[in-house]
């Protein structure tokens, strides 16, 4: 019977799918996870085609690795292991997520049997081989950051953490940078725009947990708590201090990474000599409303239907999954005259995977850490901070965003507090401005 070797078969590619969704429940996220899927799947497949000896290897085998890899996934929370969603950013996850674990799992596990069963038409198998051997070799290019003489330039680890950490004077002062988004990274952005900063600190940016390098981290999900994406701040901090001899740092964090860097000065305001906020987030249900409030509004203005039959349709945040965010993610920029998001990508600080697994990164560090940030307030959770705190906000800042902080802000009560309010700027001020981001960090490091 053919059918029996076909099924015996089938249960090292169902133990390989249980372990890669195990292992790599968003997909291979890393150069090491992504050539070892090919190179296990190749040699499965091969084994499968070799001594199978039957036609029903070509369904049997991916078949099982497939229902086991999903199987095993299936309570892993977000978007990329979620089921497909018809929206926009649900094309883009499916691609990016499904669609290249098949590439660097499922297609060689199916051309490794077409190989054990012996190639005939080779021009066939020639084609998606090449074409698989091409991407993986893309995707084996490792991340790296530029040098600079006599100073410090490199992309660290700090547990399961990434962090570029450059400056031209190793000794100069330490400034941690906390980035905005969830599952966000701005080291391209960084890099392109505050490029001399270098000159003035050793800059650390930070990926948060979820997002660029530390996207891996994500996992396991239950543990991404407030507590834990404080405490990643404070263990950068400390690695930072010890490494470059300093008792205390600089501490910038934006948009929603500022939440939790109000939190980490709080916890440990020894560790830090000053604070400096840009776009800083007060509360997030409250912003999401008023978010909410404005985008309905300029959609009914413009004459945008579908996107008021949405958002009525749903009504107003807070919202259980990410899906019901995004259009508020999506017209948010328009609707409050921003400039258009930059993922800064174009740097070889990024991996190829990593560029692929942008949107994935965020969406899926949305649904994991969004509701959880939900209960800061800092109205009420930081109305006083022990060191001096600056603030460096855009005049035309997101008014979800502005109304909060003008609450807290004339409440705050700090050693010394200062607000500088860039005109021609939006939420992203030290992006969009970076000369006059770079004359408040002078003004922070003289005083």
């Amino acid at each position: 019977m053919t059918f029996l070797p076909a099924l015996l078969w089938s249960l090292p590619a169902a133990a390989w799918g249980a372990v890669a969704g195990w292992w790599t429940p968003r997909g291979p996220l890393t150069i090491t996870q992504a050539l070892c899927s090919v190179a296990v799947s190749a040699a499965i497949g091969w084994a499968a085609g070799r001594f199978g000896r039957s036609r029903l290897m070509w369904l049997v085998v991916p078949v099982a690795f497939l229902f086991a890899l999903e199987l095993v996934r299936a309570g892993v929370a977000g978007p990329s292991t979620g089921p497909p969603h018809g929206s926009p950013f649900g094309v883009v996850v499916l691609l990016a997520g499904r669609g290249v674990q098949a590439v660097l799992t499922l297609l060689p596990l199916l051309l490794g049997v077409w190989a054990g069963r012996g190639v005939r038409r080779r021009v066939l198998y020639a084609l998606p081989a090449a074409a698989l051997l091409l991407f993986t070799a893309a995707v084996a290019v490792p991340a790296r950051t530029a040098g600079i003489s006599g100073g410090v330039a490199e992309l660290a680890r700090v547990g399961r953490l990434g962090v570029m950490i450059r400056g031209a004077h190793a000794d100069a002062p330490v400034l941690l940078f906390v980035p905005g988004a969830p599952g966000g990274s701005e080291l391209g952005n960084v890099r392109t725009h505050l490029a001399a900063v270098e000159q003035r600190f050793v800059m650390a940016t930070l990926d948060r947990r979820g997002g660029g390098s530390s996207y891996p981290a994500l996992d396991p999900a239950s543990r991404v708590t407030v507590d834990r994406l404080v405490d990643d701040i404070l263990e950068v901090t400390d690695y930072l201090r010890e490494r470059f001899g300093q008792d205390q740092i600089f501490l910038y964090g934006h948009s929603g990474g500022s939440l939790l860097s109000v939190l980490a000065v709080q916890r440990h305001p020894e560790k830090f000599r000053a604070y400096i906020g840009s776009g800083q987030a007060v509360n997030l249900p409250a912003s999401d409303r008023i978010f909410y409030d404005d985008i309905l509004a300029w959609a009914r203005a413009g004459g945008r239907d579908e996107v008021v039959r949405r958002l009525t349709g749903q009504g107003p945040p807070p919202y259980g999954e990410v899906w019901a965010y995004e259009p508020i993610m999506l017209h948010e920029n328009e609707a409050y005259d921003q400039r258009p998001l930059e993922f800064g990508l174009g740097v070889r600080e990024f991996t190829l995977l990593q560029k692929i697994h942008v949107l994935n990164a965020m969406l899926d560090t949305w649904e994991v850490s969004y509701p959880r940030m939900q209960q800061i307030d800092l109205r009420r959770d930081a109305s006083s901070l022990r060191v001096p705190a600056w603030f460096v906000m855009g005049a035309d800042e997101m008014r979800g965003l502005q109304v909060l902080f003008d609450e807290w802000y004339a409440q705050l009560r700090a050693p010394t507090k200062k607000l500088v309010v860039v005109p021609g700027a939006g939420h992203a001020v030290m992006f969009e401005q970076p000369e006059r981001f770079l004359q408040v960090l002078d003004d922070v490091l003289a005083g």
